[in-house]
């Protein structure tokens, strides 16, 4: 027994322990917020927003349509409904939703109904995603300040959240990938080919015709 009444205080701070160990991934969980965004080429965009402090994660999927678990050659083909979009996880205490959604706007075109830049179709389109009217309130604020700021009008719809569909793994971090992909400038490790792919498509001088100095992410991709 005086064993026993000895291994109490042990027992109970083990299991003191156990308890912040199992309880330190919710909390964590909790810290963070999600903003998802549609803005063309999801690769893009998750390598701007990766790049900004306070931003957790960046995670390229599917949203906004009707088809349940969506293929990347599914969503491209049309048809779906569904957006090439980015949940931005991020830290609340670090950046807030407000700062993330003015880059956003000033990341893309906004002005293009169609697409964007060298990437064409329904897919392709900007969009901002909302989870409750607090949320909606401020992206319709925020877009109205931008489109202010452009002196243009900005197409770039609000709409209420949908189940987000993860893409392949392929996609994902696609920008900083090691893995040897064939193009049509030949064979090249990722990274060289999103790069390639950016400048070829014209993202970053578009952005920075339209946005100027405002343009958070047209420099130095």
């Amino acid at each position: 027994m005086q064993i026993l009444e000895k291994l109490k205080p042990l027992v109970l701070t083990g299991l003191i322990a156990v308890g912040f160990s199992a309880h330190g991934n919710p909390l964590h969980a909790q810290s963070t917020e999600v903003l998802t965004v549609a803005g063309g080429c999801f690769w893009c965009v998750e390598s701007d927003f990766e790049s900004v402090p306070g931003v957790v994660e960046a995670v390229s999927g599917y949203t906004g349509g009707t088809t349940a678990n969506p293929t990347y050659k599914d969503v491209t083909r049309g048809g779906t409904g569904h957006y090439e979009a980015v949940q931005i996880v991020f830290d609340p205490a670090k950046v807030s939703r407000e700062r993330l959604l003015e880059l956003f706007f000033r990341s893309v075109d906004p002005t293009d109904p169609g697409g964007q830049f060298c990437d064409r179709g329904d897919s392709y389109r900007t969009a901002v995603f909302v989870s409750n009217s607090q949320e909606r309130a401020l992206a319709e604020q925020t877009k109205a300040q931008a489109q202010q700021d452009l002196g243009q009008k900005i197409v770039t719809p609000i709409l209420p959240a949908k189940t987000f569909y993860q893409a392949e793994d392929y996609h994902q971090d696609y920008y900083k990938g090691d893995s040897l992909v064939f193009t049509r400038f030949g064979p090249k490790r990722q990274a060289a080919a999103y790069k390639r792919y950016r400048q070829a498509c014209g993202r970053d001088a578009k952005v920075a015709q339209l946005w100027g100095d405002a343009a958070p992410f047209a420099k130095g991709h």
